[in-house]
């Protein structure tokens, strides 16, 4: 029986706070050490969980024999960690989205070729039963070809929110704003699901109702596909209390399958829970138009004594220790990270220059 996998956390946020508490439970987790650039915030964190603190990313990776990092640093401080911790021989999995330039992420995806390592990006929505009941329906062509999507998004995140850690709201050390923190989620599941490559993009961003921040909270986008087929984006943090997040898909046959994310505001780790599992909201195919119900049931007992995200956080988990173990890719790999990036600079280069945005990019 092979050991535990040694795994360590970069960062100690409430991010960090999040996938230690998840990994603790793991049988097949020993979580080992931390790193952080403060020395104080790094011991604290270790004290909490029984761990060895660092202040140096090759010293915590060679010291400890870590076979797995989780980075869960402010978005734009990804890849100066990443490439550490790659370069000094471990596995990297990286809180979404992957980086906030796109140099960034190929200078990831290449740091993690050169040395053979894996690199994955945090996407625990794909994990939900209902997102993977769309995309297994999709893979067995019950919707025809992908040739309509739609991102609905519509939260709240008030002022304590940004000001609750010091690098919010900043272009400098968020990166964005609704785009590149809450929208990953269902950035990546859009694509997930298309099943093509976009090829333009034309978008546009406002800050509506946060004046007391840099960044945009709300944004909007029209997308083409390879394939021929499109899809609207609207993501939102400006309705209070929160609504909803939903990605919808529909196809060439007239068939439609959908799933709810997030009811009200998406959750804020470490400072609210989910407040229900993602379920499908629409579900049109020729013959089973009458399973909607039956799937909400079936979902609802399901998670009816587990945490949702804690549930999908553990999936990721468990993917990205699979993937290393049997030398396989995991299911959000680099280059699947670098195109919700993608997507997100093509709002801003389209906003900035008034003008659709093409690929490549």
């Amino acid at each position: 029986m092979r050991s535990k996998l040694r795994v360590a956390i970069i960062g100690t946020g409430k991010a960090s706070h999040m996938h230690a508490g998840v990994l603790l439970k793991n049988p097949d987790a020993e979580l080992t050490a931390v790193y952080s650039r403060s020395a104080n915030k790094a011991n604290e964190f270790a004290a909490r969980y029984n761990l060895q603190a660092y202040t140096s990313v090759s010293e915590m990776v060679e010291k400890t024999k870590v076979e797995m990092v989780i980075v869960c640093t402010p978005h734009p401080y990804h890849k100066e960690v990443t490439i550490d911790a790659i370069t000094a021989g471990t596995n990297v999995l990286v809180e979404k989205p992957l980086a906030i330039l796109l140099s960034d992420c190929d200078e990831m995806i290449r740091c993690a070729i050169k040395y053979n390592k894996k690199l994955g990006v945090i996407g625990q929505r794909r994990f939900f039963p209902a997102t993977l009941r769309i995309r297994k329906a999709i893979d067995e062509g019950k919707i025809g070809t992908p040739m309509l999507g739609t991102i609905i998004m519509l939260g709240w995140r008030d002022e304590a929110y940004y000001q609750s850690d010091p690098w919010r709201g900043k272009w400098a050390t968020e990166g964005g704003g609704v785009l590149v923190n809450q929208a990953p989620h269902q950035l990546d599941l859009l694509l997930w699901f298309m099943n093509s490559d976009p090829v333009e993009l034309y978008g546009q961003w406002k800050n509506i109702n946060h004046p007391y921040v840099e960044v945009e909270d709300t944004a909007i986008a029209i997308v083409k596909f390879k394939s021929g087929a499109m899809a609207n984006i609207l993501v939102s943090n400006s309705q209070k209390p929160g609504i909803y997040g939903k990605v919808h898909v529909h196809g060439s046959n007239g068939a439609s399958v959908g799933v709810q994310t997030d009811a009200g505001s998406m959750f804020i780790a470490g400072m609210s829970n989910m407040s229900a599992p993602a379920l499908n909201d629409i579900w049109t195919i020729p013959g089973e138009e009458n399973l909607l119900k039956k799937f909400e049931e079936g979902d609802a007992l399901f998670f009816s004594g587990l945490d949702p995200i804690h549930y999908s956080i553990n999936q990721q988990h468990c993917d990205f220790m699979n993937a290393i173990v049997n030398d396989r890719e995991p299911m959000i790999n680099g280059s699947q990270g670098r195109k919700s990036v993608e997507l997100f600079t093509a709002i801003y280069e389209s906003t900035r220059n008034n003008a659709p945005v093409r690929w490549p990019m």
